[in-house]
């Protein structure tokens, strides 16, 4: 009578993580309910859920996407979108920075604005992505090491230039940051193909 109580039990708890998680894939779910439930055995787990799917109490989505294999064909998919609005958006801004007078008065907020965000949150965004190119980080987390990230790499891209003869104006900080963006961008999109594979 217990087995049968914990069997009932854990279909709910199932039902439960796959409403409110909403899982990607069954290895997923089952580190979910093991969080939940650690003295719950893997195979029952399994066993579980092909029970809840024969009853159609649940529905297991099949995907066959395999993985671009040679890195021009990644940068052309789906997954490579966050590099190409990254380094268009730094692209972007580097050239408003240069076009736009810091008098002209309703372009100015646009290039605020963009200059914000590129001193703010890009640098440190590809930084970020760089050093952890998988899904480990969900959005916020990702947002807040971003710009904690940026506001430690932009005074220090500052500093380096200070020391050269460059010196700190807004010609070689703009540049400095642009290069920095688009080399740890090129650095995580190539890291995120490699994991992939």
């Amino acid at each position: 009578m217990a087995i049968q109580k914990d069997a009932d039990t854990l279909d709910e708890e199932l039902i439960k993580l796959i409403k409110e998680k909403d899982p990607n894939n069954v290895e997923e779910l089952i580190k979910l309910i093991r969080l939940e439930k650690p003295s719950v055995s893997e195979k029952l787990i399994k066993k579980t859920i092909l029970k809840l799917e024969s009853q159609g109490k649940i529905k297991l989505e099949k995907t066959y996407t395999t993985p671009p294999l040679h890195f021009s064909n990644y940068l052309t998919s789906p997954n490579a979108r966050w590099y190409w609005i990254t380094i268009l958006l730094a692209l972007i801004t580097t050239i408003t920075v240069f076009v736009i007078q810091e008098n002209s008065s309703p372009l100015m907020y646009v290039r605020n604005i963009l200059g914000a965000i590129f001193v703010l949150f890009l640098p440190g965004y590809s930084f970020i992505k760089a050093l952890f190119p998988e899904k480990e980080l969900d959005n916020i987390e990702r947002i807040a090491l971003s710009i904690g990230m940026s506001l430690a790499l932009v005074p220090i891209t500052g500093l380096v230039l200070n020391y050269t003869p460059l010196g700190i104006r807004v010609t070689p900080i703009t540049l400095s940051l642009l290069a920095l963006t688009a080399i740890f961008a090129t650095i995580a999109i190539i890291r995120e193909q490699q994991s992939k594979q």
